[in-house]
């Protein structure tokens, strides 16, 4: 049997599982996904259990259930290339003849003391339940602080505010306007949402560190009941400890096939591997879609294709349940049409 691993359930891992199931499996590969929860998550929906407007039961699936794949789940301790097998902390090692990383990211820190320590996270499903746990719990006129304004950080504070409007919501921006990456008339069009909003928008901000009970911006601490980091990623730590050539954001550079050079029968997908565009959703299950057709390739003992180049259809973000905004086909919308579309990907997303 061909021992095919796949390390992750998340937007890539799931393409690549679902596509090989719509190609047809060969009857001599196995696989096995391993993940440390029992259930795939949609991501894009972790900014809404942080704010408490969303349940976590609404935005988990089960895995498919096929004869010719398992599941592990347990917590990955480390990625053995020398002896081709995957460390776990509570379970066997498993060996692969075929290993797909589909790990995912990480805060990023960029090194600010107490950050790690004392901020809440929506970077995964456990972290952003606790975020809703603290939000939920605080008392009337409390201080939610935000730290980073980007998609993250605005949907999480334009969440909060439309979850509880007796809280003060800060959000700190290193720039000098919110949603860098995205178009002029939705910088101002998501600004003048918070102005209307009374959300308290910090921009050129630069934290020093941080407290239990505050931030340290600009050679100031405020308090802050909560606080929550959306100031960036980083690959997961165990991709980055592999030795594998790195892009200056330490992801695995691979080549046309999302294969390593070094070792190609290794595929990196998603927030792991080297790419032009910026990390996200649609990102990571284009790539899981083009790494399928190359596995059902090999697998079977085939030259695969050298995948096209990907087209994005744009990004979409939502201001609480009624607003929201987006580039959709490099066209900058607002409004409750983008909002409208988000709910919709987010339905084709549950429907599948």
């Amino acid at each position: 049997m061909k021992r095919l691993v796949i390390l992750g359930g998340g937007y890539g891992g799931m393409k690549i599982l679902h596509k090989l199931l719509d190609l047809g499996l060969p009857t001599d590969v196995e696989i096995t996904l391993v993940d440390r929860n029992p259930y795939h998550s949609l991501k894009t929906e972790f900014y809404a259990i942080a704010a408490g407007t969303t349940s976590d039961k609404d935005v988990r699936f089960d895995f498919p259930i096929h004869e010719q794949i398992q599941y592990v789940y347990d917590e990955i301790i480390k990625i053995d290339t020398n002896e081709e097998q995957v460390l776990l902390r509570d379970s066997d090692p498993i060996p692969y003849d075929y290993l797909v990383i589909a790990l995912g990211c990480e805060d990023n820190y960029h090194g600010i003391e107490g950050a790690a320590e004392f901020t809440e996270s929506v970077q995964t499903i456990k972290r952003a339940r606790h975020a809703g746990y603290r939000v939920g719990n605080l008392d009337a006129y409390k201080t939610v602080a935000i730290v980073g304004a980007g998609l993250s950080g605005i949907e999480v504070a334009s969440e909060i505010r439309e979850s509880r409007p007796d809280l003060n919501v800060r959000l700190l921006d290193r720039g000098g306007s919110v949603l860098s990456a995205f178009d002029r008339k939705i910088q101002n069009y998501v600004e003048d949402w918070f102005k209307k909003n009374d959300v308290e928008v910090l921009h050129h901000s630069n934290v020093e560190y941080v407290e239990k009970d505050a931030v340290c911006n600009n050679g100031l601490c405020f308090l802050s009941d909560v606080t929550i980091w959306t100031a960036g990623v980083k690959p997961h730590h165990l991709a980055r400890e592999l030795p594998y050539e790195k892009d200056q954001q330490e992801k695995i550079v691979t080549n046309a096939f999302y294969q390593v050079p070094q070792n190609e029968h290794i595929y990196v997908v998603g927030d792991c591997v080297s790419s032009e565009h910026s990390p996200s959703a649609q990102l990571a299950g284009q790539q899981g879609e083009q790494i399928s057709e190359v596995l059902f390739a090999v697998l079977h003992g085939k030259e695969p294709l050298a995948p096209k180049k990907l087209k994005l259809k744009g990004a979409l973000g939502s201001l609480g349940k009624n607003d929201g905004f987006g580039n959709m086909y490099k066209q900058p919308m607002t409004g409750m049409l983008p909002r409208l579309a988000k709910s919709g990907v987010l339905w084709l997303n549950k429907r599948h």
